[in-house]
């Protein structure tokens, strides 16, 4: 019994152990996926490459060349730090030299290490080192780089989503990033305020456009989905012009365009600043009438005022909210981009506004290399 006892406790101990070691790989193996930990397993993965590669050139020149030693160093440049990339390009240079010495001089016949061989792997390591030396500045590798670009559009997606609202109401958000990018200077922040009777909707676009502005964006959507419905309506736009001074950018200035909308009896209030207006279709009379407010750009000078404009969405009415790249061009004015856009807008009078967020943005402006975004509201008949 006793020796049974010590051949349990010792099978409890090797599956403490062993469970213990799981642990750590699995967590090392994390760390590294993060960027966090070492790159100890690469490097010595990548060193072990070296050699094989070069006992396979020695014995096979003709189907492994010298230059194939690039390989590992491409991987380098790719998955480890500057001092551990170092320590793989001294292996590699003692690579070549020990085939060049095993394979004989290049003026003996091909599948030698020639100086073109030389050149091609030392650019590459160059190459590598620099991008190495990049990441290492910037503090996020490869590794991480693309999960943290994901998860930063997706962001920025979430706080875009307008909620739901009551039955008799519609609405939908298209938004385009210029030259087909991932990220935009347009964006949307909504919410419900009041008990869910009234629809805020904050339009902003930041200046510039696609990934420059992109950084920028997600800043200032986060601090205006903070702000609004914690500050009264006529309180968000002075407080996020605050804001916006507050950081001091040199490219630092945006426009925001506020709906504060009753969802019982459709009266609303838009608040401006410098945005383009907004553009309502009125159902009895099938006239469009632009509504705006007055207001300067967000992030100019301190104590700017924002006055709103009332108006009213009866059933059938249709509201459209819209930054400068859908109806600004190079060879066209904006007056001339709004009427394009009503002219394309009322092609969905008689049946319905859904899904037409998407095709206005197609027909109006397709190819231009802006950030453009459209918001339609519609109560329905």
């Amino acid at each position: 019994m006793a020796r049974s006892a010590r051949v349990d406790a010792y099978l409890a101990r090797m599956r403490k152990s062993t469970r213990r070691a799981r642990i750590a790989l699995r967590k090392s193996a994390v760390d590294y996926f993060r960027g966090d930990g070492s790159d100890w397993i690469a490097f010595a993965g990548l060193l072990l490459t070296v050699p094989a590669i070069t006992l396979f050139t020695i014995a096979n020149p003709v189907w492994a060349a010298p230059a194939a030693l690039v390989l590992p160093i491409v991987a380098g440049g790719l998955l480890l730090r500057p001092a551990s990339l170092l320590g793989l390009y001294a292996a590699a240079a003692a690579a070549l030299i020990v085939e060049s010495l095993a394979l004989g001089p290049y003026t003996e016949g091909a599948a030698r290490v020639t100086p073109g061989t030389v050149l091609v792997v030392a650019a590459c390591g160059l190459f590598g080192l620099l991008l190495a030396q990049f990441r290492a500045r910037v503090g996020v590798p490869w590794r991480r780089g693309g999960t943290m670009l994901f998860d930063l559009r997706e962001r920025i997606r979430v706080q875009s989503a307008l909620p739901e609202l009551p039955k008799g109401w519609h609405h939908e958000m298209a938004l385009r990033p210029a030259g087909g990018q991932s990220f935009s200077g347009d964006f949307v922040v909504a919410a419900r305020t009041h008990g869910g009777r009234t629809l805020e909707v904050v339009l902003t676009d930041v200046s510039g456009k696609g990934m420059d502005a992109g950084s920028r964006a997600l800043l200032l959507s986060g601090a205006f989905g903070g702000l609004l419905g914690s500050l009264p309506p006529h309180g968000f736009l002075p407080a996020a012009n605050g804001y916006l001074l507050r950081q001091d950018w040199q490219e630092g200035f945006a426009t925001s365009i506020h709906l504060v909308l009753d969802l019982d009896s459709g009266d609303y209030e838009l608040l401006s600043a410098g945005h383009l207006p907004a553009l309502q279709l009125h159902a009895g009379s099938g006239r469009w009438e632009e509504k705006t407010g007055e207001g300067p750009l967000l992030g100019v000078y301190d104590g700017a005022e924002f006055h709103p404009v009332k108006g009213s969405l009866r059933p059938g009415d249709v509201l459209m909210l819209f930054t400068d790249g859908l109806v600004e061009a190079a060879d066209r004015d904006i007056a001339e981009g709004i009427d394009r856009l009503t002219g394309e807008a009322d092609r969905y009078v008689s049946s319905g506004f859904e899904g037409a967020a998407w095709h206005l943005i197609e027909a109006c402006a397709k190819d231009v290399n802006d950030d453009r975004a459209l918001l339609l509201i519609t109560r329905e008949a």
